[in-house]
Protein backbone atom coordinates (compact mmCIF):
# COMPACT_ATOMS: atom_id res chain seq x y z
CA UNK A 1 0.00 0.00 0.00
CA UNK A 2 1.64 3.23 -0.94
CA UNK A 3 0.37 6.29 0.21
CA UNK A 4 2.28 8.96 -1.82
CA UNK A 5 2.42 13.08 -1.49
CA UNK A 6 4.27 15.08 -3.47
CA UNK A 7 5.81 18.02 -1.55
CA UNK A 8 5.92 21.31 -2.83
CA UNK A 9 6.55 25.18 -1.62
CA UNK A 10 5.58 28.51 -3.09
CA UNK A 11 7.91 31.35 -1.64
CA UNK A 12 6.43 34.95 -1.77
CA UNK A 13 7.75 38.61 -0.38
CA UNK A 14 5.48 39.89 2.30
CA UNK A 15 4.72 43.41 1.96
CA UNK A 16 3.35 43.43 5.33
CA UNK A 17 6.78 42.68 6.77
CA UNK A 18 9.52 44.47 4.81
CA UNK A 19 8.86 42.28 1.90
CA UNK A 20 10.80 39.55 3.59
CA UNK A 21 10.33 36.08 2.70
CA UNK A 22 7.48 33.51 2.95
CA UNK A 23 7.26 30.26 2.53
CA UNK A 24 3.95 28.33 2.04
CA UNK A 25 3.84 24.71 1.69
CA UNK A 26 1.61 22.33 -0.35
CA UNK A 27 1.07 18.88 -1.19
CA UNK A 28 -0.21 16.95 -4.22
CA UNK A 29 -1.69 13.14 -3.08
CA UNK A 30 -2.60 10.15 -4.45
CA UNK A 31 -4.93 8.17 -4.32
CA UNK A 32 -3.53 5.00 -3.49
CA UNK A 33 -6.29 2.79 -5.79
CA UNK A 34 -6.90 5.19 -8.81
CA UNK A 35 -4.00 7.80 -8.81
CA UNK A 36 -6.21 10.50 -8.58
CA UNK A 37 -4.62 13.92 -7.18
CA UNK A 38 -5.97 15.63 -4.07
CA UNK A 39 -4.38 18.87 -3.60
CA UNK A 40 -3.53 19.97 -0.02
CA UNK A 41 -3.17 23.48 0.21
CA UNK A 42 -4.89 27.02 1.22
CA UNK A 43 -4.55 25.84 4.65
CA UNK A 44 -6.92 27.20 7.36
CA UNK A 45 -8.24 26.85 10.99
CA UNK A 46 -11.25 24.92 10.72
CA UNK A 47 -13.42 26.76 11.52
CA UNK A 48 -16.49 28.43 9.69
CA UNK A 49 -19.40 30.52 10.79
CA UNK A 50 -23.07 28.96 10.90
CA UNK A 51 -25.70 31.03 9.28
CA UNK A 52 -28.97 32.31 10.65
CA UNK A 53 -30.90 29.01 10.11
CA UNK A 54 -34.35 30.52 11.55
CA UNK A 55 -34.24 33.09 8.55
CA UNK A 56 -32.71 30.43 6.60
CA UNK A 57 -35.81 28.07 7.00
CA UNK A 58 -38.38 30.57 6.80
CA UNK A 59 -40.68 30.76 4.42
CA UNK A 60 -39.43 27.25 2.42
CA UNK A 61 -41.61 25.01 4.26
CA UNK A 62 -44.62 27.17 2.03
CA UNK A 63 -43.77 25.92 -1.17
CA UNK A 64 -41.92 22.42 0.18
CA UNK A 65 -43.45 19.53 -2.13
CA UNK A 66 -42.50 16.99 0.14
CA UNK A 67 -44.43 18.66 3.35
CA UNK A 68 -48.49 17.89 4.00
CA UNK A 69 -50.51 16.35 1.94
CA UNK A 70 -48.74 17.51 -1.39
CA UNK A 71 -46.06 14.53 -0.90
CA UNK A 72 -49.31 12.08 -1.81
CA UNK A 73 -50.65 15.28 -3.90
CA UNK A 74 -47.77 16.20 -6.53
CA UNK A 75 -45.15 13.74 -6.35
CA UNK A 76 -45.43 11.21 -9.47
CA UNK A 77 -45.74 7.55 -9.32
CA UNK A 78 -43.86 4.59 -10.24
CA UNK A 79 -45.29 2.23 -13.13
CA UNK A 80 -47.54 -0.53 -11.62
CA UNK A 81 -45.10 -3.21 -12.73
CA UNK A 82 -42.44 -1.93 -10.59
CA UNK A 83 -44.21 -0.67 -7.51
CA UNK A 84 -47.85 -1.57 -7.79
CA UNK A 85 -48.89 1.12 -5.08
CA UNK A 86 -47.55 3.43 -6.55
CA UNK A 87 -45.09 4.82 -4.00
CA UNK A 88 -43.96 3.20 -1.18
CA UNK A 89 -44.74 4.43 2.17
CA UNK A 90 -43.50 3.50 5.82
CA UNK A 91 -44.63 5.60 8.80
CA UNK A 92 -44.36 8.89 7.82
CA UNK A 93 -41.50 8.18 5.12
CA UNK A 94 -42.11 8.35 1.64
CA UNK A 95 -40.35 7.11 -1.92
CA UNK A 96 -41.27 8.26 -5.01
CA UNK A 97 -40.34 8.77 -8.70
CA UNK A 98 -37.47 11.36 -9.12
CA UNK A 99 -39.30 14.08 -11.51
CA UNK A 100 -35.44 14.73 -12.53
CA UNK A 101 -33.91 11.61 -12.70
CA UNK A 102 -30.59 10.55 -12.97
CA UNK A 103 -31.43 7.48 -14.57
CA UNK A 104 -33.91 4.92 -15.46
CA UNK A 105 -34.53 4.20 -11.94
CA UNK A 106 -34.43 7.31 -9.78
CA UNK A 107 -36.35 8.37 -6.85
CA UNK A 108 -36.37 10.00 -4.07
CA UNK A 109 -36.98 9.38 -0.54
CA UNK A 110 -37.76 11.30 2.43
CA UNK A 111 -36.61 11.19 5.66
CA UNK A 112 -40.61 11.88 6.67
CA UNK A 113 -43.09 14.62 7.41
CA UNK A 114 -40.34 17.28 9.32
CA UNK A 115 -39.34 20.08 6.90
CA UNK A 116 -36.15 21.02 8.62
CA UNK A 117 -33.66 18.70 10.74
CA UNK A 118 -30.40 20.22 12.31
CA UNK A 119 -27.60 17.79 11.00
CA UNK A 120 -27.17 16.78 14.69
CA UNK A 121 -30.43 15.97 15.18
CA UNK A 122 -30.53 12.88 13.22
CA UNK A 123 -30.69 10.25 14.94
CA UNK A 124 -29.06 6.50 14.13
CA UNK A 125 -32.35 4.98 14.45
CA UNK A 126 -33.64 7.31 12.23
CA UNK A 127 -31.27 6.75 9.29
CA UNK A 128 -30.69 3.39 9.67
CA UNK A 129 -34.87 3.23 9.05
CA UNK A 130 -34.37 5.36 6.17
CA UNK A 131 -31.21 3.19 4.97
CA UNK A 132 -33.34 -0.11 5.39
CA UNK A 133 -36.31 1.70 3.51
CA UNK A 134 -34.03 2.35 0.94
CA UNK A 135 -32.60 -1.09 0.41
CA UNK A 136 -36.29 -2.43 0.15
CA UNK A 137 -37.05 -0.24 -2.76
CA UNK A 138 -33.93 -1.61 -4.17
CA UNK A 139 -34.89 -5.00 -3.32
CA UNK A 140 -38.07 -4.65 -4.93
CA UNK A 141 -36.68 -3.67 -8.63
CA UNK A 142 -34.28 -6.59 -8.41
CA UNK A 143 -37.32 -8.71 -7.83
CA UNK A 144 -38.87 -7.09 -10.57
CA UNK A 145 -35.78 -7.92 -13.10
CA UNK A 146 -35.34 -4.29 -13.84
CA UNK A 147 -32.29 -4.28 -16.52
CA UNK A 148 -31.10 -1.36 -14.66
CA UNK A 149 -30.94 -3.31 -11.29
CA UNK A 150 -27.00 -3.64 -11.61
CA UNK A 151 -25.78 -0.77 -8.79
CA UNK A 152 -27.81 0.61 -6.10
CA UNK A 153 -26.97 3.93 -5.38
CA UNK A 154 -27.60 6.26 -2.27
CA UNK A 155 -26.33 10.27 -2.95
CA UNK A 156 -27.20 12.42 0.38
CA UNK A 157 -27.01 16.36 -0.50
CA UNK A 158 -27.80 17.84 2.99
CA UNK A 159 -28.93 21.53 2.52
CA UNK A 160 -28.08 24.42 0.20
CA UNK A 161 -24.04 24.01 0.36
CA UNK A 162 -24.27 20.70 -0.47
CA UNK A 163 -26.28 21.00 -3.64
CA UNK A 164 -29.80 20.47 -2.22
CA UNK A 165 -32.58 22.69 -3.56
CA UNK A 166 -35.09 22.03 -0.75
CA UNK A 167 -34.73 21.99 2.89
CA UNK A 168 -36.48 19.29 3.09
CA UNK A 169 -34.02 16.25 4.28
CA UNK A 170 -34.12 13.75 1.63
CA UNK A 171 -32.16 10.78 -0.26
CA UNK A 172 -31.70 10.72 -4.28
CA UNK A 173 -31.92 6.83 -4.73
CA UNK A 174 -31.17 5.27 -7.92
CA UNK A 175 -30.48 1.74 -9.80
CA UNK A 176 -28.34 2.30 -12.69
CA UNK A 177 -26.56 -0.40 -14.85
CA UNK A 178 -23.89 2.21 -15.66
CA UNK A 179 -21.50 3.00 -12.91
CA UNK A 180 -20.68 6.77 -12.25
CA UNK A 181 -17.01 7.84 -13.23
CA UNK A 182 -15.12 7.55 -10.06
CA UNK A 183 -16.85 4.55 -9.03
CA UNK A 184 -16.23 2.87 -12.24
CA UNK A 185 -12.79 3.70 -12.03
CA UNK A 186 -12.37 2.08 -8.47
CA UNK A 187 -14.24 -1.17 -9.33
CA UNK A 188 -11.64 -1.46 -12.54
CA UNK A 189 -8.99 -0.54 -10.42
CA UNK A 190 -9.86 -2.76 -7.54
CA UNK A 191 -9.81 -5.64 -10.30
CA UNK A 192 -6.64 -4.62 -11.14
CA UNK A 193 -5.07 -4.68 -7.70
CA UNK A 194 -6.89 -8.45 -7.08
CA UNK A 195 -4.42 -9.43 -9.98
CA UNK A 196 -1.20 -7.58 -9.91
CA UNK A 197 -1.57 -8.30 -5.74
CA UNK A 198 -3.36 -11.27 -5.11
CA UNK A 199 -5.06 -9.56 -1.94
CA UNK A 200 -8.51 -7.42 -2.15
CA UNK A 201 -7.44 -3.35 -1.88
CA UNK A 202 -10.05 -2.09 0.76
CA UNK A 203 -9.05 -5.17 3.28
CA UNK A 204 -5.85 -4.17 2.49
CA UNK A 205 -6.21 -0.25 3.04
CA UNK A 206 -7.88 -1.00 5.98
CA UNK A 207 -5.12 -3.31 7.66
CA UNK A 208 -2.38 -0.33 6.53
CA UNK A 209 -4.59 2.07 8.03
CA UNK A 210 -5.11 0.68 11.07
CA UNK A 211 -1.27 -0.04 11.53
CA UNK A 212 -0.53 3.71 10.92
CA UNK A 213 -3.15 4.85 13.03
CA UNK A 214 -2.42 7.97 11.40
CA UNK A 215 -6.12 8.28 9.56
CA UNK A 216 -8.24 5.75 11.34
CA UNK A 217 -11.05 6.39 13.28
CA UNK A 218 -12.36 3.29 14.94
CA UNK A 219 -14.38 0.43 14.15
CA UNK A 220 -18.04 0.26 14.41
CA UNK A 221 -19.46 -3.47 13.37
CA UNK A 222 -17.77 -4.70 10.58
CA UNK A 223 -17.82 -0.78 9.17
CA UNK A 224 -14.26 0.72 9.43
CA UNK A 225 -13.45 4.91 9.36
CA UNK A 226 -11.30 6.27 8.33
CA UNK A 227 -10.35 9.92 6.80
CA UNK A 228 -9.60 9.56 3.58
CA UNK A 229 -5.66 9.75 2.38
CA UNK A 230 -6.39 12.18 -0.84
CA UNK A 231 -9.62 14.11 -0.06
CA UNK A 232 -12.47 15.43 -2.33
CA UNK A 233 -13.75 17.76 -0.25
CA UNK A 234 -12.21 20.91 1.57
CA UNK A 235 -12.92 20.12 4.93
CA UNK A 236 -11.73 16.36 3.93
CA UNK A 237 -13.99 12.98 3.72
CA UNK A 238 -14.76 10.45 5.87
CA UNK A 239 -14.41 6.91 4.09
CA UNK A 240 -16.47 3.92 5.10
CA UNK A 241 -15.30 0.38 4.52
CA UNK A 242 -17.69 -2.66 5.57
CA UNK A 243 -15.86 -6.21 5.67
CA UNK A 244 -17.41 -8.53 3.36
CA UNK A 245 -19.75 -6.51 1.71
CA UNK A 246 -19.32 -6.05 -1.96
CA UNK A 247 -22.80 -4.50 -2.70
CA UNK A 248 -25.18 -2.51 -1.61
CA UNK A 249 -27.70 -5.69 -1.50
CA UNK A 250 -24.93 -7.35 0.78
CA UNK A 251 -26.03 -4.81 3.66
CA UNK A 252 -27.79 -5.99 6.90
CA UNK A 253 -29.59 -4.36 9.00
CA UNK A 254 -26.77 -3.99 12.04
CA UNK A 255 -24.52 -2.58 8.64
CA UNK A 256 -27.03 -0.18 8.25
CA UNK A 257 -27.41 0.40 12.01
CA UNK A 258 -23.32 0.89 12.36
CA UNK A 259 -23.42 3.04 9.29
CA UNK A 260 -25.79 5.35 11.16
CA UNK A 261 -24.00 5.40 14.58
CA UNK A 262 -20.65 6.71 12.55
CA UNK A 263 -22.83 9.12 10.61
CA UNK A 264 -24.05 10.83 13.39
CA UNK A 265 -20.78 10.91 15.25
CA UNK A 266 -19.09 12.46 12.06
CA UNK A 267 -21.99 15.34 12.09
CA UNK A 268 -21.72 15.95 15.88
CA UNK A 269 -17.81 16.22 15.25
CA UNK A 270 -18.00 18.82 12.10
CA UNK A 271 -20.98 20.85 13.52
CA UNK A 272 -18.31 22.02 16.30
CA UNK A 273 -16.30 22.92 13.56
CA UNK A 274 -18.67 25.39 11.80
CA UNK A 275 -19.75 22.73 9.25
CA UNK A 276 -23.85 22.17 8.44
CA UNK A 277 -23.86 20.50 5.02
CA UNK A 278 -22.52 17.28 3.50
CA UNK A 279 -22.92 15.01 0.98
CA UNK A 280 -22.95 11.16 1.09
CA UNK A 281 -22.53 8.61 -1.41
CA UNK A 282 -22.86 4.63 -1.03
CA UNK A 283 -20.23 3.18 -3.31
CA UNK A 284 -21.24 -0.27 -4.88
CA UNK A 285 -20.39 -2.94 -6.96
CA UNK A 286 -22.01 -5.90 -7.65
CA UNK A 287 -22.66 -9.83 -5.89
CA UNK A 288 -19.82 -11.47 -6.74
CA UNK A 289 -17.27 -8.61 -7.41
CA UNK A 290 -15.43 -10.05 -4.82
CA UNK A 291 -12.40 -7.56 -4.92
CA UNK A 292 -14.66 -4.67 -4.12
CA UNK A 293 -16.10 -3.83 -1.08
CA UNK A 294 -19.07 -1.57 -0.59
CA UNK A 295 -18.02 1.81 1.04
CA UNK A 296 -19.36 5.01 1.69
CA UNK A 297 -17.76 8.50 2.07
CA UNK A 298 -18.64 11.41 3.75
CA UNK A 299 -17.81 14.89 2.38
CA UNK A 300 -18.84 18.03 4.10
CA UNK A 301 -19.55 21.05 1.79
CA UNK A 302 -19.72 24.77 2.56
CA UNK A 303 -19.38 28.06 1.09
CA UNK A 304 -15.78 30.09 0.35
CA UNK A 305 -17.63 32.91 0.86
CA UNK A 306 -21.44 33.18 2.72
CA UNK A 307 -22.29 36.47 1.65
CA UNK A 308 -21.63 35.55 -1.52
CA UNK A 309 -22.77 32.46 -1.80
CA UNK A 310 -19.32 31.25 -3.23
CA UNK A 311 -19.42 27.43 -3.71
CA UNK A 312 -16.56 25.62 -2.63
CA UNK A 313 -16.17 23.79 -6.05
CA UNK A 314 -13.96 26.24 -8.46
CA UNK A 315 -12.60 25.48 -11.79
CA UNK A 316 -9.89 23.47 -10.73
CA UNK A 317 -12.51 21.16 -9.40
CA UNK A 318 -14.96 21.38 -11.72
CA UNK A 319 -13.29 21.14 -15.08
CA UNK A 320 -10.18 19.51 -13.88
CA UNK A 321 -11.77 17.27 -11.31
CA UNK A 322 -8.75 18.00 -9.33
CA UNK A 323 -9.61 18.36 -5.69
CA UNK A 324 -8.81 20.54 -2.78
CA UNK A 325 -8.70 20.30 0.80
CA UNK A 326 -7.99 22.93 3.42
CA UNK A 327 -5.78 20.81 5.98
CA UNK A 328 -4.19 17.69 6.29
CA UNK A 329 -6.31 14.95 6.64
CA UNK A 330 -4.42 13.91 9.69
CA UNK A 331 -5.18 17.18 11.40
CA UNK A 332 -9.02 16.76 10.17
CA UNK A 333 -8.61 13.12 12.17
CA UNK A 334 -7.43 14.54 15.37
CA UNK A 335 -10.50 16.82 15.82
CA UNK A 336 -12.75 14.21 14.19
CA UNK A 337 -11.33 11.35 16.64
CA UNK A 338 -12.41 12.82 19.78
CA UNK A 339 -15.60 12.37 19.71
CA UNK A 340 -15.54 8.97 17.32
Amino acid sequence: MKFEAIRKETVILNPQKEMTERRIPSEIRIDPLTGRTARICHFMKLQWEKPDFDALVAGTEAWCPFCGDKVLEITPCFPRDLIAEGRMQKDDMVIFPNIAPYDSIGAVATFGARHYIPMTAFTPAHMADAFGFVLEFFRRVAAAGHPESVYHIVNWNYMPPAGSSLIHPHLQVFSTSTAPNLMRQEIEASQNYRDAHGSTYWDDLVAAEKDSGQRYLGRIGRTHWMTAFAPMGVAGDVLAVVEDARCTLDLTVEDLKDMATGLARLMDAYDKMGLYSFNMNFFTAVWGDDHFRFHLIFSPRTFFNQKLGTPDIGALRNLFNETLCMAYPEEINALLKKGF
